[in-house]
């Protein structure tokens, strides 16, 4: 299922790329570290996409965390620990990621964990729901309060008592924290693609 062409990253005005990744060669020792976590590390086993382009820089917002390595590490930590803890069923989480990637509009993230949804058990008619902006049919129950939960955090940045207490007794507190911290990641991941840009990658 291709996106939208207008999935790009955050709304906003189109424009040239503003950065390119380095090629892992020209490298300090500090980013060179962190190259090797993302592009060796155990996102490589499970990666939909590429992480790295035919001159081995890191493509998209991975690249972009080379740019504070310091930072990057925090970052690319805490999106590990997102896409490997079990707190959040895979299916639920492959489809709260991708609720964010439609909502935000980036392709990136779409493109990156479309299969991901696919092979945990979603349907394509689901992932065309949540590209409409729709609830999709044929949820579980923690599915659909899960998917509640995003929608409200992406309009509101907060939950209304009743959804906040729904969630907690589906999902659990650690489950809805997960949650929480899982939307937020991936909108703070389109809003760095969308303000620096990285630039195609080669080959």
């Amino acid at each position: 299922m291709r996106p939208d062409p207008g999935l790009t990253g955050r709304p906003g005005p189109p424009g040239p790329a503003r950065t390119t990744s380095p090629r892992p060669e020209e490298l300090d020792d500090e980013r060179r570290a962190l190259w090797s976590l993302i592009a060796d590390g155990p996102r490589r086993a499970q990666a939909q996409v590429p992480l790295v382009d035919a001159d081995g820089r890191l493509l998209g917002p991975f690249g972009l965390m080379l740019l504070s390595p310091r930072i990057g590490t925090a970052v690319q930590s805490v999106g590990a620990a997102l896409r490997f803890d079990e707190d959040l069923p895979a299916r639920l989480r492959e489809l709260a990621v991708l609720s964010v990637a439609a909502a935000v509009r980036s392709e990136f993230e779409w493109a990156a964990h479309e299969a991901a949804a696919l092979e945990a058990g979603a349907e394509p008619a689901q992932l065309q729901d949540l590209l409409a902006g729709r609830l999709p049919a044929g949820l579980s129950p923690a599915e659909q309060v899960g998917l509640q939960v995003v929608q409200a955090l992406l309009a509101r940045h907060t939950l209304d008592d009743p959804l906040f207490e729904r969630a907690s007794g589906v999902l659990g507190t650690p489950g809805l924290a997960a949650l929480v911290w899982l939307v937020g990641y991936y909108e703070m991941l389109a809003t760095a693609l969308a303000t620096f840009r990285p630039g195609p990658a080669a080959g």
